[in-house]
């Protein structure tokens, strides 16, 4: 039964007994804002998961009240790939849903591929069939339509089965240990509100800029992304990268060079002028410790090798072999980053001894693991970067 919650007091009610468990996910708006805007949060209660609450967060107090559940570790949240969803909570609850169960990581570490979408999932673990009818909806809008109700409490129905049949696989592979370190580090990275502080390595075509060129595109950037918070406003109706690169490369010498461009420039922020005169003039007091973007001057024979490591042991292992390493993560380490973030933990014990045979002494990051370190603890992939 699904039940339409409008009330702080409606939700704690429904949540009482407190389960052990439920199934969550949330239907957000952010095509005009920075933040996203938290418009609908589902709820399946119950281990058939057809108890369902669509719990509106527009209404006073609801986000407290959610925040509560939210924080409560005695609850286990079942989500699907929830980063966005992280980040809806904790702008609009100030809280993080914890301790999390993500249904799609769980099912790349079972070997059934990575990036598996939530349709396909319950598609291949209980054989039902799903509609993907409202995905482009108004969840803002008031009331929802039955589609949209119906759309919503379809999004929750199945987690309590998928979290059942994953779970048990994790137990029988030994891999339970893997979900909860990368589970937990998705929480970490979704808890802190810090901006890139290198936003300029994601712009492929700043790598064709000089040194100079490329410490005034960071200056824009971390102005663009405070400008972006402050007004919440997507990044690029504030400054879009194009313009962004152009203005960095181009320099312009004074305040009347800077508006010509501005004016000859469809959509530019005119009305920010002053602000960006003083935001591409201003330097940075950590600039000059910048790192720089580049081409890929990698050793390709390299890349390859540790490709192909990869792939070998991703085979044995029966994973996807982004799961295991991807390429992204495979060049950090030829450039000396390390075993940090995503490759620390299980996957270094399980990669290092491969892969840093095949790394010059001043990549490896640091001795191996002591061979008898428990091996039960091993990103996904990191998203592109931005083309201009």
């Amino acid at each position: 039964m699904t039940h339409w919650i409008d009330t702080p007091d409606a939700l704690r009610a429904h949540l009482n007994p407190l389960p052990t468990a439920i199934g969550l996910d949330t239907e957000f708006i952010r095509e005009r804002t920075y933040w996203p805007q938290l418009a609908l949060v589902q709820i399946a209660l119950g281990d058939t998961g057809q108890d369902i609450l669509l719990v509106d967060p527009l209404r006073p107090g609801m986000p407290q009240a959610l925040a509560e559940l939210l924080s409560d570790h005695r609850v286990l949240k079942i989500m699907h790939s929830p980063s966005e969803d992280l980040v809806a909570f904790r702008h609009t609850c100030g809280a993080l849903p914890s301790p999390l169960f993500d249904t799609q990581a769980a099912a790349a570490l079972c070997g059934l591929g990575a990036g598996l979408g939530y349709q396909s999932l319950v598609r291949v673990l209980t054989g039902v069939e799903l509609a993907k009818g409202e995905t482009r909806s108004d969840w803002l809008r008031r009331p929802l339509s039955p589609a949209q109700l119906a759309y919503a409490a379809d999004d929750v129905r199945y987690l309590h089965a998928l979290h059942r049949s994953l779970q048990q696989r994790l137990h029988t592979l030994g891999r339970m240990a893997w979900l909860e370190e990368d589970t937990n580090r998705q929480l970490a990275v979704a808890a802190d509100d810090a901006a890139d502080p290198w936003p300029h390595l994601a712009i492929r075509s700043a790598q064709f800029l000089d040194a100079a060129g490329q410490h005034r595109l960071l200056r824009l950037l971390r102005w663009r992304d405070e400008q972006a918070r402050r007004s919440d406003k997507p990044r690029s109706w504030v400054l879009d990268n194009e313009l962004a690169v152009t203005l960095a490369r181009q320099n312009p010498p004074d305040r009347q060079a800077l508006k010509a461009l501005l004016d000859a420039t469809p959509k530019a922020p005119r009305a920010l002028q002053d602000a960006l005169w003083q935001a591409i003039t201003t330097p940075l007091a950590d600039e000059q410790h910048a790192p720089l973007a580049r081409g890929d001057t990698r050793d390709k024979q390299q890349l390859r090798a540790l490709q192909q490591a990869v792939a070998a042991l991703a085979a044995e292992l029966g994973l996807p072999e982004g799961v295991l390493a991807s390429r992204k993560l495979l060049e950090s380490l030829q450039d000396g980053q390390g075993w940090s973030g995503p490759l620390a933990g299980w996957r270094r014990i399980l990669l290092e001894p491969r892969l840093a045979p095949l790394l010059p002494p001043s990549a490896k990051g640091g001795g191996l693991i002591h061979p008898l370190a428990d091996d039960n603890e091993a990103p996904y992939n990191a998203g592109p970067a931005v083309g201009v």
